[in-house]
């Protein structure tokens, strides 16, 4: 882990400080897709973080196995008389005994726990594809900013040689008097902004290029075209739709809901009364010096424990009602992710659309921009246009060109935040052959470790007669409130 940190330091550096990277290890975008997947470190410590809760249902599973201790012990007692506390004897003794208890209903504690766990389980799984999207929309967007600044260098580096040689042909003809000093010092101040340009367009590329290494794990070198983001929606109810179904935050928020209820469940459970098996065998004796006596008396107890709380001082009641104003909480965290993910659809579908219309715009003004330097350069050389009109026409030509680069990252980086809010932007939906890590195969690992055959029965008779889950609002489970969607829709932006 030390020789890979070291090793992605050097990458970033070198990217920073000569633009130039190590050998290129991602080529396309599915290349560094698959490269981000496999090395990202916020992806594996997510990852490391959903393996560490899945062992939560092993833990709540625990309670429906017996538990066997082991206990030893020995005391020492000193008698105190009137004539000192020496002139009467001591007593020794020591004991040795194992014990079992198995529990056979707790009032649905153990089975409502078990419910919370998986729940929780579930809601962290849709927090990791959250923080996949996350992380692949990152390389997206470092993708097309490392595309769209090397072109912009291209246009820099292109602007650069036209203005070299513009003022070579400024000089000549000064030289020969067809212009004055005026049009060469012209010239002469547009080649030194242009050379600041260049210099600028350099830093950022390497910036860029710098934040490439940091979210693929591999600087980059001659990318390839952004190829077409596959699952873009056909208009705005469509992505609404689908983003309502299959966001990670609105599906993550409803398990922590199904959690907090099930909590509240098993704090009501806490009222019920509860049973166990209870059995111990041991020995024990009155003297250390006959220690080896304790294995002549010997005894074994077996029984039956049935608990009822009658009076806690409150910690019962408001165990209760904390669990009921959380799972209350929850419920409004529903509302307030659909909310969420309400706006952050109609917004990227809005920046994608206008996006699209820069890039449509843009493509058009190149063309004509393109055009218009050619034709003002050709009057220039009849005597029709100044040295001025030729040095702006050709500066309205390259902004348009930069305009036209950043409209094309621009729509892209809009797209995929349109996935992301969809739910529509992991791995596996942006690469059909990519091995997808799939959390439930760790759970379906740990979920029965240590497991017993009966643990089935336990945990059915702990379900009997217990509180039933209730949900925190009947309306908690309901769509989204449909006049809110309604307005939305109307003033989304359309094609």
């Amino acid at each position: 882990m030390l020789k890979r940190s070291r090793a992605l330091a050097s990458v970033a550096i070198i990217a920073v400080f000569t633009g130039m990277g190590a050998p290129v290890w991602a080529e396309t975008l599915r290349d560094a897709i698959a490269l981000a997947y496999q090395t990202n470190p916020s992806l594996l410590a997510q990852r490391a973080n959903q393996r560490a809760l899945d062992e939560s249902i092993v833990q709540a599973r625990a309670g429906l196995r017996p538990r066997l201790d082991i206990t030893v012990s020995g005391n020492l007692t000193q008698d105190y008389g009137e004539v000192g506390p020496f002139a009467n004897p001591y007593n020794d003794s020591a004991s040795a005994s194992i014990g079992l208890s198995q529990t056979l209903w707790t009032g649905g504690r153990i089975g409502h726990g078990i419910s919370a766990a998986e729940a929780d389980i579930l809601a962290g799984r849709e927090n990791l594809r959250d923080i996949e999207q996350t992380v692949l929309a990152s390389v997206i967007q470092a993708y097309a900013d490392v595309i769209r600044d090397t072109e912009i260098l291209r246009i820099r580096q292109a602007n650069l040689g036209v203005l070299q040689r513009q003022l070579e042909e400024a000089s000549a003809r000064f030289e020969v008097g067809e212009i004055t000093r005026t049009d060469v010092a012209q010239s002469e101040a547009r080649l030194a902004q242009s050379e600041a340009d260049l210099a600028n367009a350099q830093a950022q590329l390497s910036v860029s290029r710098a934040s490439y290494a940091a979210v693929v794990g591999q600087s980059p070198g001659d990318l390839a075209p952004m190829p077409v983001l596959p699952g873009m929606p056909t208009d705005f109810d469509d992505a609404l739709n689908v983003a309502l179904r299959d966001n990670p935050g609105i599906r993550a928020a409803a398990y922590n809901l199904r959690a907090a209820e099930a909590n509240a469940a098993a704090a009501k459970s806490e009222y019920l009364p509860s049973a166990r098996l209870t059995a111990s065998y041991g020995g024990s004796n009155a003297d250390f010096d006959r220690i080896s006596d304790i294995g002549e008396s010997q005894r074994l107890t077996a029984g039956a424990t049935v608990s009822v709380p009658l009076f806690t001082g409150g910690l019962n009641g408001s165990r209760v009602a904390q669990a009921l104003e959380r799972a209350n909480a929850a419920q409004i965290n529903v509302e307030g992710e659909r909310r969420n993910t309400l706006q952050s659809v109609s917004s990227a579908y809005a920046q994608a659309l206008s996006a699209r219309s820069s890039l449509e715009a843009g493509t058009e003004a190149v063309r004509a921009a393109t055009v218009a330097a050619e034709g003002v350069r050709q009057e220039a050389q009849v005597g029709l246009r100044t040295t001025l009109d030729v040095l702006n026409q050709e500066l309205e030509l390259r902004n348009a060109e930069i305009t036209l680069a950043s409209a094309r990252r621009n729509e892209y980086v809009a797209q995929a935040n349109l996935l992301a809010a969809m739910g529509r932007l992991e791995g596996g939906d942006l690469d059909p052959t990519l091995t997808v890590y799939d959390p439930a195969d760790n759970y379906q690992r740990v979920r029965n470790r240590g497991a017993l055959p009966w643990d089935g029965v336990v945990e059915t008779i702990d379900r009997v007669l217990a509180p039933p889950v209730v949900p925190a609002n009947d309306a908690a489970d309901a769509p989204i409130d449909q006049q809110l969607k309604s307005e939305i829709v109307q003033t989304a932006p359309r094609d």
